[in-house]
């Protein structure tokens, strides 16, 4: 079992964090630029790996490891976490958010780090390394971005404009989405629809810069945790069908089910509105008994 005598400072944990994610951020611009170096493979799942996945991963747990001994790495890369249920404290990392949009060049990637306290995220940093941003948050802090210039600007969402701003993946959408689209249209009239790669979709939420964001596609805890804490520190919300925020490290598997981001907060009956449609009922048994049972 893990040490619980070490007690937690997240004001004193953020600029490690930070410091960590761009310093991982450099090792992947590293490779990025020089694609002869990629080393590009295929995992058991068909998804991508790459040189530049590895060397964030090394990074980060070496550096996590001399920082807070005490508390376990849950990454991507992992190779072993049979134990992870022994723990209710663990770094949950992303080492390279977004490897598709990486193999691609579209410049949306990001290196993801939360920290997560029985099962919920209550520190994330992801850092952009193409664009030289990073977005971070913890509990009762707030959220905040670090630009291109080092300046440092508090992330607050936007109420919904007259015209919502839709984020969709490039990579993943189907007849969930499409369908979703309809009753939006149909609530809502005019909207635009912004096309935008890995955690960044979240942060541009966290930013004011968009509205909403259905995910119905597979994602890992890894993908979301991170996002999520900046999120409800910036005042939206990430949740699943039923309007509940997820949790972390609680389920027998470390993939999602269907999650929503949602700028202003008080609309959230709005946007569930909109994704009524048969396909939403997952595993509500398990969802609903076994990770969301308790109130935030």
């Amino acid at each position: 079992m893990e040490d619980q005598s070490i007690m937690l400072n997240l004001p004193e944990l953020l600029p490690s964090i930070i410091a960590i994610s761009e310093q991982a951020g450099q090792s992947i611009m590293a490779i990025y630029n020089q694609p002869e170096r990629w080393e590009l493979q295929q995992k058991a799942d068909n998804s991508p790996l790459t040189a530049a996945d590895l060397a964030a991963h090394h990074l980060i747990e070496q550096a996590l490891q001399q920082l807070t001994p005490s508390i376990p790495l849950l990454s991507e890369e992992s190779d072993d976490v049979s134990q992870r249920h022994t723990w209710s404290r663990l770094w949950l990392v992303d080492p390279l958010d977004g490897t598709k949009e990486f193999v691609a060049r579209t410049n949306d990637f990001t290196v993801n780090i939360a920290l997560i306290v029985d099962n919920k995220p209550v520190l994330g940093v992801l850092h952009a390394p193409v664009y030289g941003v990073t977005y971070y948050a913890a509990e009762g802090l707030g959220a905040w971005m670090i630009d291109q210039d080092k300046q440092l600007r508090r992330l607050v969402t936007a109420e919904l404009p007259i015209i919502p701003r839709i984020l969709l993946s490039r990579h993943h959408q189907g007849h969930e989405e499409a369908h979703t689209l309809t009753n939006i249209a149909m609530k809502f009239g005019d909207y635009t629809v912004l096309h935008v790669g890995s955690a960044f979709k979240m942060c541009r939420i966290a930013e004011g810069a968009a509205d909403f964001y259905p995910r119905f596609g597979a994602t890992m805890e890894w993908d979301t945790a991170a996002a999520q804490i900046l999120l409800t520190e910036a005042g939206g919300l990430l949740v699943n069908q039923h309007g509940q925020p997820l949790r972390y490290n609680c389920r027998d598997t470390l993939t999602n089910d269907a999650f929503f981001v949602i700028g202003e907060k008080k609309r959230l009956d709005d946007w569930l509105a909109c994704l009524k449609q048969p396909s939403l009922d997952v595993n509500p048994v398990e969802t609903t008994q076994q990770c969301y049972n308790e109130s935030d």
